[in-house]
């Protein structure tokens, strides 16, 4: 079984909870220098009407996201470990002549 997929769906997970966490702080610093927040707040921090549970409902999505993205990686690192891991015996056992199923 090819393990090169997998490899690239662990990165393309990596990368995406990268991305959510840094986002975010992007905004956020757009928002501070008096920017619009990258469209979040059209006429700036001064002008934003947001609800009182926009910010705590924002973190929780954040959060679950990216706990939803680490426990990927999660998986799939230990897919690819294992995988890797049954190539190694077989391939030792090959060299001493067992044979493999």
């Amino acid at each position: 079984m090819q393990v090169w997929w997998l490899k690239v769906v662990r990165g393309v997970l990596l990368v995406a909870a990268l991305a959510v966490a840094i986002i975010p702080l992007a905004v956020l610093l757009n928002l501070s220098s008096g920017g619009t927040g990258f469209g979040l707040c059209p006429d700036g921090l001064s002008g934003c009407d947001t609800p009182y549970s926009a910010g705590p409902e924002l973190a929780a999505v954040l959060g679950i996201g990216l706990f939803v993205l680490a426990a990927g990686v999660r998986i799939v690192s230990r897919v690819i470990r294992r995988i890797e891991r049954s190539k190694q015996i077989d391939d030792a056992m090959a060299r001493f002549g067992v044979p493999v199923e």
